[in-house]
């Protein structure tokens, strides 16, 4: 009972922290009063070609961080898909497997007690969908 009420009071705090924080809320700050506008004077003078060549630039480097995060975002799903399969698994110890992958290659090495665990391992990291190459890494030992 009073672990229970514990726990509530302890929620109870985070989600008043949580809710502060995105209203707003500071904690002991003085308030500055609102913000001023500030002037511009003068007038700027823009280069239509030299703006696109920049955007383009900024384009380029955009698309390849986002293909670069699709590419983290792959390998990170096939990883995971293993480790929950090995995890699921009587006859795994996923937690003694570290799984690398590469693009469709797994790789996967640690210490497994015995032939058919790493053989287990092997296979079901082969029939994985996406994986199109395991390597072999574990070794046999206590």
């Amino acid at each position: 009972m009073l672990r229970t009420l514990f726990r509530l009071l302890l929620v109870v705090i985070i989600l008043v922290a949580v809710g502060a924080f995105f209203v707003g809320y500071r904690w002991g700050a003085p308030d500055d009063g609102p913000d001023r506008a500030v002037g511009t004077t003068g007038e700027a003078s823009v280069d239509p070609s030299r703006a696109r060549e920049t955007g383009a630039e900024v384009g380029e480097r955009v698309a390849v961080g986002a293909n670069e995060a699709q590419k983290a975002v792959g390998e990170a799903g096939l990883t995971s898909k293993i480790k929950a399969k090995m995890a699921l698994d009587d006859m795994v110890s996923a937690a003694a497997i570290d799984i690398d992958t590469e693009g469709s290659v797994v790789t996967l090495s640690g210490t497994v007690r015995n032939e058919s665990e790493r053989a287990r391992a092997v296979q079901l990291a082969r029939e994985t969908e996406g994986v199109t190459r395991v390597v072999d890494q574990l070794r046999v030992g206590s």
